[in-house]
C-alpha cells in the first residue's frame, strides 16, 4: 500500500541537539501502519489492525521508574519504592547519551496534547525511534486540527528510544531500561523498553503532579461515561477489573477508558484521546464494542496469530497482559468533547480472588477514602512468577505507580468533591463468588452489567433498613434484591455454602487492608481510618 498524504511536513529538533533530517513529522495513522510493516516490525491481523511485539517488555517496570529529585519535587514527590528519586546531573549525562544515540537514527515526531479541556491542556512533542510507538501516540494522545498546529509550542518532550540500552554502572539506573520524569525540563525519557504504555503513563504521571499541585483539580486513573440525563459515572479499578469493559456501555456516552481529571466545578474530562485495553480473553460476544474497535488503526500487542492472521485472544504465551490501543473514535458511542458534568456516581473496581466481597456494596465517605487509599484487587495463580494462590494487591488511589503525591493527598481531594458533590460510591467485586480462585468462579459478566445499570437507573440508590444488609466484616451495605440479580449472588457468604470457611477468609483479607493501610495511618485522619474492616486474630 502506498504511503498516503501528510508526506512533505518537516520540522527540526535542533533546539533537543538533534542534528540530522531523517525525520518523519506528523504521520497519518496509515502511513505508519504501513511504514512499521514494511520494516518488519509488524503484521497486519485479519481484523485490519496492526500487530506488534514489544519485546523484552510486555508490561511497564515499577522499579526502573524514576523522578528528577530537584527543587519543584523534593519536597512534594512522595519518595519511596514508587516515585524514586533520580539525580539532575545523572539525568542530564544519560539523556545527553540517548541524544547522542538518536541522532543516527531515523525518527518519527508527534505533536499532540493531553487534556480535553482547554483550560488545562498539556502540549506534548513526542519524539519515537519506531513508527509503531508513534502511531500509538497518535491514538493514545488529543490530536490537534491543522490549525492548532500552526505555531504549535510543546510544554513537555517524550522522548522515546527503546532501543538505546543503560549502562547502570555508568548511567546511575538499575538496569538497561528506564522511564524518568523530570519535571524542571519537562522531559518524560524513556529507553530500553518497547512496551508502549511506558508512553501515556510518562504523562500520565505528570499530570498527576501538575494538576493537584497548580490547578486544583484531582487526577484519577478512571474510566468515565455519562448517560442520556447528562448524569456522569466514575469508574476505578486496577488492570484486569473490568475498567474499560464496564465503562464501555452501548446506552451511555464513553468520555474515556483510563485517565480522567476532576475539577473544581464538578466537570471530568479525558486526558486521552484513545483507548488501551485489555484483549485477553476478549470475545465478540462479551465486549462487541472494545471488539469492534480492533480494525485498521488499531494496535494489538504481544497477541499471537495464525497463518491466517486470525488472533487467539485465549493464548497467553507471550503474555497475559496482551493489549490494543485505539483512537477513540473507533468507539460508536462517545462524548464529544470528552467532558462530562453533574458526577453522580463512583465505581471502585476489584477482582477479589478470595470470593468474599460482596458484587456490590454502597460505601460511606469514610469507607470511600478507605478503599480510595488501599486500591485492592488481588494476584491469581500465574499471573505472575511464584503466585500459586489468591494474594492481596494494594495499589494507592487504584494507580500507585503514577501518583507522584501523598495518596492521603488524593484521598482528601476525592472525599472533599463527594461531599460537594453528593455522589453515591460503590464497591464492586467483579472477582469470585462461590469460594476463592480454584474453587469458586468469576462472577458473570450480565450480573456485574445489571447491579451497574440498577445504580445508574436509580434502582439502588436509596439505602434503609430493609434494603440493605450491613456486612459483619467489612461494614459495607449491601443490597438484598437487584434486578437481574439471582438474590443468592448479592451475599457472597451465601454463595459458599460454608460459613466458617467464609468467615476466616473474609477476616484473613481483612487483616490484609488493614496492615495495608499501617503506612498511610499516621496521614489519615480518624474519619478515614473508621472505614476500615474489622480486625480478627487468629
Amino acid at each position: 500500500m502506498a504511503l498516503n498524504a501528510q508526506t512533505t511536513k518537516s520540522i527540526s529538533l535542533q533546539d533537543l541537539g538533534i542534528a540530522h533530517h531523517n525525520i518523519h513529522y506528523q504521520l497519518s495513522s496509515d502511513q505508519l501502519h504501513d511504514m512499521t510493516i514494511a520494516k518488519d516490525m509488524g503484521v497486519e491481523s485479519s481484523l485490519g489492525a496492526l500487530a506488534v511485539n514489544t519485546g523484552e517488555f510486555t508490561g511497564r517496570s515499577p522499579l526502573d521508574r524514576f523522578i528528577v529529585k530537584d527543587d519543584i519535587t523534593a519536597d512534594k514527590v512522595w519518595w519511596g519504592n514508587i516515585n524514586i528519586p533520580f539525580a539532575a546531573d545523572d539525568f542530564d549525562a544519560l539523556h545527553k547519551k540517548v541524544i547522542a544515540y538518536l541522532n543516527k537514527k531515523e525518527l518519527f515526531v508527534r505533536d499532540a496534547y493531553a487534556c480535553a479541556e482547554k483550560e488545562y491542556r498539556l502540549n506534548i512533542r513526542v519524539i519515537n525511534e519506531y513508527p509503531w510507538s508513534n502511531m500509538f501516540a497518535y491514538n493514545m494522545f488529543l490530536r490537534p486540527t491543522e490549525e492548532e498546529l500552526e505555531g504549535f509550542a510543546p510544554e513537555w518532550t517524550v522522548i522515546n528510544a527503546p532501543g538505546f540500552m543503560a549502562d547502570p554502572k555508568v548511567d546511575k539506573t538499575r538496569q538497561h531500561n528506564f522511564a524518568i520524569l523530570n519535571f524542571s525540563r519537562k522531559i518524560a525519557l524513556i529507553g530500553g523498553t518497547g512496551y508502549t504504555g511506558e508512553i501515556k503513563k510518562g504523562i500520565f504521571s505528570a499530570l498527576n503532579f501538575i494538576l493537584p499541585v497548580f490547578k486544583n483539580t484531582l487526577p484519577m486513573h478512571c474510566s468515565a461515561n455519562v448517560g442520556k440525563g447528562g448524569d456522569t459515572a466514575i469508574f476505578f479499578g486496577l488492570s484486569g477489573t473490568g475498567k474499560t469493559t464496564l465503562s464501555t456501555d452501548p446506552n451511555r456516552k464513553l468520555i474515556g477508558d483510563d485517565e480522567h481529571g476532576w475539577t473544581s466545578k464538578n466537570t471530568v474530562f479525558n486526558f486521552e484521546g484513545g483507548c488501551y485495553a485489555k484483549v485477553i480473553n476478549l470475545s465478540k460476544e462479551n465486549e462487541p464494542e472494545i471488539y469492534g474497535a480492533i480494525k485498521k488503526g488499531a494496535i494489538l500487542e504481544n497477541v499471537i496469530l495464525d497463518d491466517s492472521g486470525e488472533v487467539d485472544f485465549t493464548d497467553t504465551s507471550i503474555t497475559q497482559n496482551t493489549r490494543v490501543s485505539y483512537p477513540i473514535y473507533h468507539i460508536k458511542n462517545i462524548q464529544e468533547p470528552s467532558i462530562g458534568e453533574n458526577v453522580k456516581n463512583v465505581f471502585f473496581l476489584t477482582a477479589d480472588a478470595f470470593g468474599v466481597l460482596p458484587p456490590i456494596s454502597k460505601l460511606t465517605p469514610s469507607q470511600a477514602a478507605y478503599h480510595f487509599i488501599s486500591g485492592y484487587t488481588a494476584k491469581v495463580a500465574g499471573t505472575e512468577a511464584g503466585v500459586v494462590e489468591p494474594q492481596p494487591s494494594f495499589s494507592a488511589c487504584f494507580g500507585a505507580p503514577f501518583m507522584p503525591l501523598h495518596p492521603a493527598k488524593y484521598a482528601e481531594m476525592l472525599s472533599k468533591k463527594m461531599i460537594e458533590s453528593g455522589v453515591d460510591v460503590w464497591l464492586v467485586n467483579t472477582g469470585w463468588t462461590g469460594g476463592p480462585y480454584g474453587v469458586g468462579t468469576r462472577m458473570k459478566l450480565k450480573y456485574t452489567r445489571a447491579m451497574i445499570s440498577a445504580v445508574l437507573n436509580g434502582d439502588l440508590g436509596l439505602y434503609s433498613y430493609d434494603a440493605y444488609h450491613i456486612h459483619s466484616v467489612f461494614g459495607v451495605a449491601q443490597p438484598r434484591s437487584c434486578p437481574g440479580v439471582p438474590t443468592k449472588v448479592l451475599s457472597p457468604r451465601a454463595t459458599w455454602n460454608d460459613d466458617e470457611a467464609y468467615y476466616k477468609t473474609a477476616f484473613k483479607l481483612s487483616n490484609a487492608f488493614r496492615e495495608n493501610f499501617k503506612k498511610f495511618e499516621a496521614d489519615a485522619n480518624e474519619e478515614i481510618r473508621r472505614g476500615g474492616p474489622q480486625r480478627y486474630a487468629f
